[in-house]
């Protein structure tokens, strides 16, 4: 079958409006994108500003927020098992800090995110969890310089578990 000159061109004019209503979709997406990203960012700026300031109940609200529309982002589900924390919502901040380190694995190598994983465990009395993740934080002999009685403290509550 051999195509005609006009329909050639009528080919080549299809293709050409395709790619052309392509971009601009792509363009009209990327910038909603965009805003969505800025107001995200925003957001959790506002998030830290106020961890930071120890306004934890207003913070709370904020993070929440962004957990809606960031459910899988690491630092949003730090900071969200973080603030509930300091909330007392210890099953909720567990199941936050659970899912940081299903997102990235290799936050076991964080000695201070250990540590508040395991004080989260176990203020959640999920007395096995905590025990498991003490057991690793002793077994690895952290000590960070942020925290010079880090092995002092995973010692203090595995007994605390140990009594329970």
């Amino acid at each position: 079958m051999k195509l005609r000159e006009s329909h050639r061109k009528y080919i080549l004019l299809g293709m050409i409006g395709f790619i052309i209503v392509g971009l601009i979709t792509a363009n009209v997406m990327a910038k909603k994108q965009d805003q969505e990203f800025i107001k995200n960012e925003l957001l959790y700026d506002q998030v830290q500003q106020m961890y930071n300031s120890g306004n934890y109940e207003e913070a709370l609200v904020y993070i929440n927020e962004l957990l809606k529309t960031q459910p899988n982002s690491e630092a949003v589900n730090h900071m969200g098992g973080l603030i509930t924390a300091i909330n007392k919502e210890y099953s909720k901040a567990a199941i936050l800090l659970q899912k940081t380190l299903d997102i990235n694995p290799y936050k076991v190598e964080d000695p201070i995110f250990m540590l508040q994983l395991g004080e989260v465990f176990y203020q959640a009395e999920r007395y096995e969890d905590a025990k498991v993740v003490l057991n690793h934080c002793k077994e690895m002999g952290w000590e960070p310089e942020e925290l010079p009685k880090y092995q002092e403290k995973v010692s203090e509550l595995l007994t605390s578990i140990q009594n329970q």
